[in-house]
């Protein structure tokens, strides 16, 4: 389950940043690492401060956009600092997150993403994610640098990862979820045929946004996923062959 663990961090500035998360993964047993368009990398600053972890850097991947590193994912959780507008689901404490993250983790990749130093992930990344996860930090003072919010996410994960091992009761493997690029298929899929229909009037309208959120509670299961692409595209064939009057 851990080697299906994945941490990606996104357009990180500070090199050293990458070493140090590098080093947080480890501790807890991870071992995937994708980078999405990193200021500088390979760096001498973030291999020296791996330490131990230089496998972690050494294998780690890198590509530009976020999409690349979360295609072939089925559950991908963005670290969030704070709530925005964006309806998705969302959890108030890494606890549950991760107890639901090592599940689906059975005999799938799943995905942690954490955005920029400064200022997270944009609005338009979270879109590429099916959760959000706060880290319920002092209210007075919640800073934390990129490595210990890879920290604590990365402990999570394994103490969940640890019960689960430990549990005497034969788990149940949970249906296969659709990846996040069959999620993306099938939501360009849907917004083809609500733009056809009509239903939808207003190019930027968060409707849409809504509807995302709405299939990320759900989890539907790779044969409901189909199931719902075969009612689309019978409802688009209905829409361009309507019956004559008699």
């Amino acid at each position: 389950m851990l080697s299906n663990i994945r941490i990606v961090l996104v357009q990180t500035f500070h090199p050293g940043n990458i070493g140090q998360a590098a080093r947080a993964m480890k501790t807890m047993g991870l071992s995937d690492l994708v980078l999405v368009n990193p200021r500088s990398f390979p760096d001498a600053e973030a291999t020296r401060l791996a330490a131990g972890a230089t496998d972690v850097i050494d294998n780690a991947r890198v590509v530009e956009h976020i999409a690349q590193a979360v295609g072939d994912c089925v559950q991908v959780v963005g670290a969030s600092a704070r709530l925005r507008s964006l309806p998705l689901p969302h959890f108030d404490d890494p606890e549950p997150m991760a107890s639901e993250l090592i599940e689906h983790a059975q005999d799938a990749p799943v995905a942690l993403v954490f955005g920029r130093e400064r200022f997270g992930l944009t609005n338009d990344e979270i879109r590429h994610c099916t959760h959000q996860v706060s880290i319920p930090a002092n209210p007075e003072y919640g800073v934390l640098n990129l490595a210990q919010a890879v920290q604590i996410l990365a402990y999570e994960v394994r103490r969940a990862w640890r019960h689960h091992q430990a549990s005497p009761a034969t788990p149940q493997t949970p249906p296969s979820l659709p990846t996040r690029d069959q999620m993306a298929h099938f939501e360009a899929h849907l917004h083809e045929a609500l733009m056809t229909s009509g239903f939808l009037t207003q190019p930027h309208a968060r409707t849409e946004d809504h509807l995302r959120a709405l299939f990320a509670r759900a989890q539907p299961s790779r044969k409901e996923l189909s199931i719902l692409r075969g009612v689309l595209s019978t409802l688009e064939k209905a829409g361009s062959n309507p019956r004559s009057s008699s």
